[in-house]
């Protein structure tokens, strides 16, 4: 999944922004008020969201992973401990 999956407003958000995009969206679907075309828009743009931020995630683990060598010389990837 990259950038170019999405549109190009999606595309554009921070991860913080599009996280609290996507927290409003929920909080209209838990309440239960939209209307059955305005839900699946909603619904629609939220998935759109989830993708983004969850790209935005995987971005900033491969940022972190850090490269090893082993004794005999090969070069490998050890996710990073964020615990």
């Amino acid at each position: 999944m990259t950038d170019q999956n999405l549109p190009p407003d999606v595309a554009a958000l921070s991860f913080e922004d599009a996280l609290a995009e996507l927290e409003r969206i929920v909080r209209q679907l838990e309440e239960g008020k939209a209307k059955l075309d305005d839900a699946i828009r909603f619904y629609e743009r939220g998935t759109l969201l989830k993708r983004h931020c969850e790209l935005k995630l995987r971005e900033a683990q491969a940022k972190v992973d850090r490269i090893t060598v082993s004794a005999d010389g090969a070069l490998g990837l050890e996710p990073a401990r964020l615990d």
